[in-house]
């Protein structure tokens, strides 16, 4: 089965660790030829991907100067690359690129799947919401992260074939030895949705010197949140017990010294993190925003689902679970074991089945 994956980047992010997982399964268990198609902006590869992978990227640079000129130009060298590729299947990932995929893909013969990889209320304007609303439709196949989702896109598109896949989250063994700290982590880009000026405030007003509060991340989106957060701490006189970690490739350590996961994101598609902070045996605390948390999350038994910005309660839950390792404990147990549904080999057969199932 030859596999064609298309995506802007393997950089930094949920989206591109998704992708790089599934490269790498289609490759490993089913002894899949995967090419993958780069194109956006940065066409960097952040994760690790099997070596078998075939890569390829556009002979030209793409900038936001000459933003239509290099749209225009990379649906062409789309169109031409898929074309000498000749796949049995193409997989999409991007709210914002799979539009331009669906756009190069006119008049070829391949069937082509795309996912959205992002919250399903996002508003992304009113020109790439129309051209969503005409093109997804023409896809072969969309495949939903949530339930949620797929109930949301029910009612934009005239699509009958979907599949409803949550992310693929890897196991993270927990060393018998391993100690836990008083650390309360969150991890994710330092972009404006996630609000971590206002975790970093809810911290603060508890008041508990004896934990540590450690955000591991970096900028993304051009939005310069990282000076913007270093601001906020000189401001409050730089306390010991609060960091910023920046961009972590082993994000692993982090989770396994930690004893809870604080989540305060307004929008989300399926959040890995919360996954992986599950897999590690940590207890979450996440704000329930429209898809993704509480897909994983069942409040009260493995975690706790807070209202979107209801930050009295969001410090309510993490007082009580600070102040009962016994309850930590029990919660992180059941995390650990309930995310298990989400086991890599599991989704990426559900991917490979459903992308290849024409050819089945």
């Amino acid at each position: 089965m030859k596999i064609c994956c298309c995506i802007h980047s393997l950089g930094p992010g949920g989206m591109e660790r998704v992708m790089s997982e599934l490269i790498n399964g289609f490759i490993r268990n089913h002894g899949a030829e995967v090419h993958v198609i780069l194109y956006g902006i940065e066409r960097t590869i952040f994760y690790d991907v099997d070596e078998r992978a075939i890569i390829h990227r556009p002979p030209f640079v793409f900038t936001n100067k000459r933003r239509t000129w290099c749209t225009l130009k990379t649906i062409q060298y789309l169109h031409k690359e898929i074309k000498h590729i000749a796949p049995d299947t193409v997989l999409s990932f991007g709210n914002y690129w799979n539009s331009l995929v669906l756009l190069a893909t006119r008049g070829l013969k391949y069937p082509v799947y795309v996912s959205d990889r992002s919250s399903p209320a996002k508003d992304m304007g009113k020109f790439q919401n129309k051209l969503r609303n005409v093109l997804y439709p023409k896809a072969t196949g969309i495949i939903a992260q949530t339930t949620k989702a797929k109930e949301y896109y029910d009612r934009l598109f005239q699509q009958s074939n979907y599949a409803i896949i949550g992310n693929p989250i890897r196991n993270i063994e927990i060393p018998s030895d391993n100690e836990r700290e008083n650390v309360i982590v969150s991890v994710g880009r330092l972009i404006h949705t996630k609000h971590y000026d206002r975790m970093i405030k809810l911290f603060a007003e508890l008041n508990r010197p004896d934990w540590k509060l450690v955000i591991v991340g970096g900028d993304a989106q051009n939005q310069n949140n990282m000076a913007k957060l270093k601001s906020q701490l000189t401001e409050m006189g730089n306390p010991e017990n609060i960091e910023l970690a920046g961009t972590q490739k082993e994000v692993e350590r982090y989770l396994l010294r930690s004893s809870i996961f604080a989540f305060t994101s307004s929008s989300e598609g399926f959040p890995n993190v919360v996954g992986e902070a599950m897999s590690s045996g940590l207890p979450v605390i996440s704000y329930d925003c429209v898809a993704g948390p509480s897909d994983m999350i069942e409040d009260g038994v493995n975690g706790y689902l807070v209202p979107v910005f209801d930050d009295e309660l969001f410090k309510t839950r993490l007082k009580e679970l600070m102040d009962n390792a016994e309850k930590r404990e029990e919660m992180g147990a059941k995390a650990k074991a309930s995310i298990k549904a989400f086991e890599v080999d599991k989704i990426v057969d559900n991917f490979y089945q459903f992308i290849t199932k024409q050819h089945q």
